[in-house]
């Protein structure tokens, strides 16, 4: 199916000319092997210098988008797969916050996450509590592949099936199975920041966005961007993915991303 997806030097430079913004996953997206290569931040201010919008749209927890959304050259954060978005405020020299859900529903949907958390680590063995799962405001990350040796995809799956169990919305990413209770999703979240935040009707000027990712829950995100993007790993999710992004990288994670961004900066105008 990879053979599906055409080149990104395939990418239309019209589209390149008129594109406003970028949206981009981070594991194996943006990083390669967990880490962020010198050529994947630095296509971040290559982006930024050209006038591209930028917001990475991750699972990962609140206490990493905090540092994204101050440190790193990018307009805004999603993160925990939509649950909020965050922003730093240069004029007030703050971080704004914007949650799906109020505090006090959080709270009770954590204290549910309890009792599937047991149930999957009693059921699936060598699955594991995500390490950055202190750090979450709103899901539960089970770590198939990051810090434990990789499961096979049956208990992928086994660890999904007891998510819907118990009622929980789930999503596989490069590393982690993530479940939360709600039906927000990374798409939810980033039409409310893009309407929020810039006064932008999303479903209107999708065609000038472009999304960048690696895994089923990108899912989404592929299939609402007309022009969004994967990095060759991809591959390692086509059987799983009912919608592939039109466009491929030929290079993995950060790599693939700089090279994404080199093809974009080329094709627009000086």
């Amino acid at each position: 199916m990879i053979f599906m997806m055409r080149p990104i030097q395939e990418f239309p430079s019209h589209v390149a000319e008129d594109l406003l913004g970028l949206f981009f996953d981070i594991d194996d997206t943006f990083t390669s092997n967990g880490k962020i290569e010198s050529k994947a931040f630095e296509a971040l201010w290559l982006a930024r210098n050209a006038g591209l919008k930028l917001v990475p749209v991750t699972g990962r927890p609140a206490g990493w988008c905090d540092h994204m959304a101050r440190m790193w050259p990018v307009d805004g954060v999603v993160g925990e797969n939509g649950a909020f978005s965050f922003w730093y405020d240069e004029a007030d020299q703050k971080l704004k916050k914007r949650f799906m859900d109020p505090d006090e529903v959080r709270k009770e949907k954590r204290g549910r996450l309890e009792a599937v958390k047991t149930e999957i680590l009693e059921s699936v063995p060598g699955a594991a509590l995500a390490s950055d799962q202190l750090y979450r405001e709103t899901d539960l990350a089970i770590d198939y592949c990051e810090d434990v040796p990789p499961l096979p995809w049956k208990e992928v799956e086994r660890i999904c099936t007891i998510f819907l169990k118990h009622g929980a919305t789930c999503k596989v990413s490069s590393i982690h199975v993530n479940g939360w209770f709600g039906d927000y999703s990374k798409l939810d979240m980033t039409r409310l920041f893009v309407q929020e935040r810039w006064g932008f009707d999303l479903d209107s000027l999708r065609e000038r966005f472009m999304f960048c990712g690696d895994s089923p829950n990108d899912e989404p995100m592929f299939e609402y961007f007309p022009y969004s993007a994967g990095v060759k790993n991809i591959g390692r999710f086509t059987e799983a993915l009912k919608h592939l992004p039109p466009f491929v990288a030929g290079h993995e994670g950060g790599a693939g991303f700089a090279e994404i961004v080199q093809v974009l900066i080329a094709l627009r105008k000086p």
